[in-house]
């Protein structure tokens, strides 16, 4: 029971939401930094994700191991998850602080379309089942997002009010927040790795 990813993957949420509620605010954004919290951590656990899968497909390339072309399916599918989560975390984000939604907004297009894309990947990855397939798509992917993302502009999208705040206890406690989605995402991958195992 203790060694369960189901366990740890809810008590990782649970602490995660329930420390983002007393988050502390910023000189800007007051307590709706909050919000801006949640939508860091996600984004970064979801990148985070993407990485492994990528890394876990190359290895499987030049192993030629199964195992680690099912880890990097796995870890694809976890990242387009927590990907997928982060557009109402976003939306919510905008709400709170632009009053508003502006989804005109060139890196919110870029989550969106990349999510539209990751979705159909990974349908299409299931229906070819060679997990060498994913290995290979999860590098390309994850290789095209970086380039697209370091393209985007931003126009009401501003630098990180979080990373660049001069207050370490927000840098702290956003750093604690990633920790336990980091561990969030990894519960996933091997609820996600167990079932890829179960077919193969």
């Amino acid at each position: 029971m203790l060694r369960s990813p189901y366990l740890w993957l809810a008590l990782s949420l649970l602490t995660l939401f329930g420390l983002s509620a007393f988050a502390p605010p910023e000189k800007t954004l007051g307590t709706n930094a909050r919000v801006v919290y949640l939508h860091g951590v996600w984004v970064w656990a979801a990148l985070a994700a993407f990485l492994a899968a990528a890394l876990a497909g190359l290895a499987g390339l030049m192993t030629r191991r199964t195992e680690y072309h099912l880890w990097s399916r796995s870890l694809g599918r976890t990242g387009l998850v927590f990907w997928i989560m982060y557009l109402p975390v976003s939306m919510w984000a905008m709400q709170a602080n632009w009053n508003g939604l502006f989804l005109a907004e060139p890196r919110w297009r870029l989550a969106m379309i990349y999510a539209i894309a990751g979705l159909l990947i990974q349908v299409g990855l299931t229906l070819l089942q060679n997990p060498v397939w994913a290995s290979v798509t999860n590098l390309t992917y994850f290789a095209a997002m970086l380039i697209s993302l370091q393209a985007t502009e931003n126009v009401m999208h501003p630098p990180s009010p979080i990373l660049n705040s001069n207050v370490p206890r927000i840098q702290i406690y956003f750093a604690a927040l990633f920790l336990l989605a980091l561990i969030a995402a990894w519960q996933a991958a091997r609820i996600w790795y167990s079932l890829e195992r179960r077919q193969a």
